[in-house]
């Protein structure tokens, strides 16, 4: 009866297929600045993360920012779980991918009760700063840059208060410190602003051109290595001239004057988000053909003239569901993993002998 038992317990029990890393790879593309913000901190299948990664390292894209996010890894103060960052990392170094850590999200301790989980009291800045040393400790010599926040600039990236450039370059000389004391080579990133036209006292956020220099004018040129900027295009081409009262791919520009007037021009910039999105009936999207040859035109604008842009990882590669929403618009591959023309277009410019001008032209079939 109970060899029985077992044999009726592993008959019936789910099947977990076994996911090997394998031997290392290397990205090979044209453009080494290609990248994309894949959604992998609720994908819980290991063999779903693994083909994530796989699939975008066969697109060409040597970059991923990934989210990490503080709630998930310190459940409770000073007990750390990394069991499902490991796995993520792991797998995408085993690709040959170079990994951007974006940091945020606050665990239910430490905040008040019933504040939303962006919300982080000065009181908590220290309690992040550990969070932030044990993750570049425990990463090190793993993942090499970290992003500090998420849209500050933005009300609802700030626990739903009024922004404060201030503050928050508190909360980045803070975490800058702890990130250096765990690894002195580890590349500290700041802002990853939101693009914005919020007017002066808007309770929704603040303008990022202004937010940025208010960063500076609190001291933050000392507490950061590089510049993590949100690239949005909307409706407007990549070449669309950069404007203050304009958002569109070009306003990193703006952001790059910025740090070119205060002294900090020697620092890269990384768009760790942004893209067009080609939902049919979003007021912001484009058509599918649009999108197609404004994203090979943004990726070839970087590598070709922007020689201060490091990277450029736009939004998203593959959601774990789908969202019900335009966000479904900005994916390059499916849930399920089939690739959207998106992906088939940038695969060909980065690996074979396409070009952005003959993809433009291939573009016009998807319009």
């Amino acid at each position: 009866m109970l060899l029985l038992a077992v044999l009726l317990g592993l008959l019936l029990a789910p099947y977990r297929p076994v996911v090997v890393i394998g031997p290392p790879q290397m990205v090979e593309t044209r453009n080494p600045k290609i990248g994309v913000h894949t959604r992998l901190t609720d994908e819980v299948e290991e063999v779903k993360i693994k083909r994530t990664l796989e699939m975008v390292r066969e697109m060409g894209a040597g970059w991923v920012v990934e989210y990490f996010p503080w709630a998930y890894s310190e459940r409770r103060p000073d007990r750390f779980d990394w069991a499902h960052a490991d796995m993520v990392v792991d797998h995408a170094r085993a690709q040959g991918l170079t990994i951007i850590a974006r940091l945020g999200f606050v665990p239910e301790w430490a905040r008040p009760a019933e504040s939303f989980d962006t919300y982080l009291a000065a009181e908590g800045f220290d309690e992040f700063g550990d969070y932030v040393f044990a993750f570049v400790e425990h990463f090190s010599g793993r993942v090499s840059r970290i992003i500090i926040w998420n849209e500050p600039n933005l009300s609802l990236e700030w626990g739903y208060r009024p922004v404060d450039p201030e503050g928050y370059v508190d909360l980045l000389q803070i975490a800058n410190a702890r990130a250096k004391e765990a690894d002195p080579q580890v590349e500290v990133l700041a802002g990853a602003l939101a693009p914005t036209l919020a007017p002066p006292g808007s309770e929704w956020g603040m303008d990022d051109l202004v937010f940025l220099q208010r960063m500076y004018d609190a001291g933050a040129a000392d507490h950061f290595d590089s510049l993590a900027a949100h690239a949005y295009g909307w409706r407007f081409p990549p070449d669309e001239p950069a404007a203050a009262d304009g958002i569109n791919f070009a306003r990193v520009e703006l952001l790059r004057e910025v740090m070119v007037r205060n002294g900090d021009g020697h620092k890269p910039i990384l768009i760790t988000e942004g893209g067009w999105n080609d939902h049919p009936r979003w007021t912001k999207a484009v058509r599918p053909g649009e999108r197609i040859a404004y994203t090979l035109r943004a990726y070839d604008k970087a590598l070709q003239e922007w020689e201060w842009c490091q990277a450029v990882c736009l939004w998203a590669f593959r959601f774990p569901w789908p969202q019900q929403t335009y966000q479904d618009y900005f994916a390059f591959v499916s849930t399920d993993f089939v690739p959207r023309p998106i992906y088939l277009e940038v695969q060909d410019m980065a690996l074979g002998d396409g070009q952005v001008a003959a993809g433009e032209e291939r573009g016009a079939a998807y319009r």
